[in-house]
């Protein structure tokens, strides 16, 4: 198959308080974006364990998007620091999988950022369509299967 024909599955973990709603003003203001995203609100970044997105993989996911508040501006206080630390944990964990990074898009889009939630994820969605399809998805299962993780 033709990467120009190829649409990927993204799957986007998101923040209730910023990037759920810059997402919603998006669709409010009438934006074009990609539709080739499934969003999961959460109550802040924080609170998204890194294994959630290697089960998206496991699932059939070409990529990923995890987006929240920016720095300073978490509704929880520290959630978008956690979240940024499990950033760096998870790159490695990638790496050590043999996932290409490219895969997974981390930013911080705020409520008021519907253009900027457009952007991300046209440009994730075109990254995404140049990998190719994600299918080395039963390294991520078989990680997971292995029992490292029972959540």
């Amino acid at each position: 198959m033709d990467n120009k024909d190829f649409e990927p599955k993204i799957i986007a973990f998101v923040c209730n308080w910023c990037t759920y709603a810059g997402a919603d003003l998006t669709g409010t203001s009438r934006m074009k974006y990609a539709s080739n995203v499934r969003v999961v609100r959460f109550p802040c970044t924080g609170r998204i364990d890194f294994m959630l997105l290697l089960k998206a993989f496991a699932q059939g996911a070409d990529g990923v998007i995890v987006s929240g508040c920016h720095p300073n501006d978490c509704h929880y206080t520290a959630g978008n620091f956690h979240a940024r630390r499990r950033w760096i944990v998870l790159r490695g964990l990638m790496d050590f999988l043999g996932i290409d990074i490219r895969r997974i898009r981390f930013s911080w889009v705020s409520a008021g950022e519907g253009a900027k939630w457009a952007q991300l994820v046209n440009e994730h969605v075109e990254t995404v369509r140049e990998l190719g399809p994600y299918e080395d998805y039963k390294k991520a299962a078989d990680y997971l299967k292995e029992g490292v993780y029972n959540g």
